[in-house]
């Protein structure tokens, strides 16, 4: 099932929602891979495991300059989830190594991915957003 962007994953924060939506069609290129009906090549898989890997490193910084910047009080706790997730793509990313792109795999991580976003977006990302668009609005 594909990832639908739409109003009620807008955090409000212009870069924060720009970099979830290359995130969320990324997700949906897994979708799009798993459907297809040729196999589909381990590279294919092993460079969106390596782009979700440098993007969420970039993401993940950018969400956390922010907190830093307005001493968000969760941004011990925020951090842990960025940290937990780069380690679970880590360990999917040995995985697909060993194991190979199967269907199997590529539905976990999709699910993964997709599920992990959307909750982190819904729930920590939202009060993130809060907070910081609280303080850039009280400058």
């Amino acid at each position: 099932m594909a990832y639908t962007w739409d109003k009620n994953l807008e955090t409000g924060h212009e870069t924060i929602d720009s970099q979830h939506k290359q995130l969320v069609a990324t997700v949906n290129k897994l979708v799009e891979i798993n459907r297809a009906d040729d196999a589909r090549n381990e590279a294919e898989i092993g460079e969106v495991l390596e782009f979700l890997i440098a993007y969420a490193v970039k993401h993940f910084g950018d969400e956390e300059t922010l907190q830093e910047k307005y001493n968000y009080p969760d941004f011990n706790v925020h951090k842990t989830y960025h940290e937990d997730f780069k380690r679970q793509v880590g360990e999917l990313s040995r995985r697909m190594a060993e194991e190979g792109a199967t269907r199997t795999f590529i539905d976990e991580l999709t699910r993964f991915v997709g599920d992990w976003l959307l909750t982190h977006i819904k729930g920590d990302d939202f009060r993130m957003a809060a907070y910081v668009q609280s303080k850039e609005a009280g400058r």
